[in-house]
């Protein structure tokens, strides 16, 4: 066996063995290289050469691979990072939310308790207007029949004081009007 110095002697070595006959040929004598020593030597060269770029390139690619894996480890504790913010941002949110629909249902619960209060005040002042519509109204009857009593034989219509209408407590208008309405048979 040759070895060939500065190369891998474990791939680099070549057997002095005879080579193979052909099996169909069995008279004919082994064929012998036309490769000399130093065609063969530069090519076993060329061939660790070549193995050593194999073997580079191999340990490139692990390299690779291996900041790849690191990279995508990042990427991912990165995307946890992430979503573990938006759900904290998402919970938080959701809570302010829900605090500000309290606060409606408080304010709302607060408007209809002074709604209704407002409702009884005003229908408080309604039935007093109308209280008070009716006596002057019937102190108008009494005097009219008073009046017609007297010999007075045109009928008249029995004044009641009727505010104009501004816009305020239009139910209490209406239901003087109506009143008014009633007592003249109109």
């Amino acid at each position: 066996m040759k070895e060939f110095k500065g190369h891998n002697r474990a791939l680099l070595s070549v057997t002095d063995a005879p080579r193979k006959e052909n099996a169909k040929t069995p008279s004919k004598e082994p064929k012998i290289s036309s490769m000399t020593n130093e065609e063969e030597e530069e090519m076993l060269y060329d061939i660790s050469k070549l193995q050593e770029q194999v073997q580079q390139v191999s340990l490139a690619q692990k390299a690779t691979e291996s900041k790849m894996d690191g990279l995508r480890k990042d990427v991912e504790a990165k995307m946890d990072g992430l979503k573990k913010g938006v759900e904290a941002k998402m919970d938080c949110l959701k809570k302010g939310v829900e605090a500000k629909i309290d606060g409606m249902d408080d304010k709302m619960e607060e408007l209809k308790i002074n709604m209704n209060k407002l409702l009884q005040e005003m229908v408080t002042r309604g039935e007093r207007i109308l209280k008070e519509t009716h006596v002057e109204n019937k102190r108008n009857v009494n005097h009219d029949s008073i009046d017609s009593n007297v010999g007075s034989k045109t009928h008249h219509i029995p004044k009641i004081n009727m505010r104009k209408f501004d816009g305020k407590y239009p139910a209490t208008w209406i239901l003087q009007m109506e009143q008014f309405f009633y007592l003249n048979n109109v």
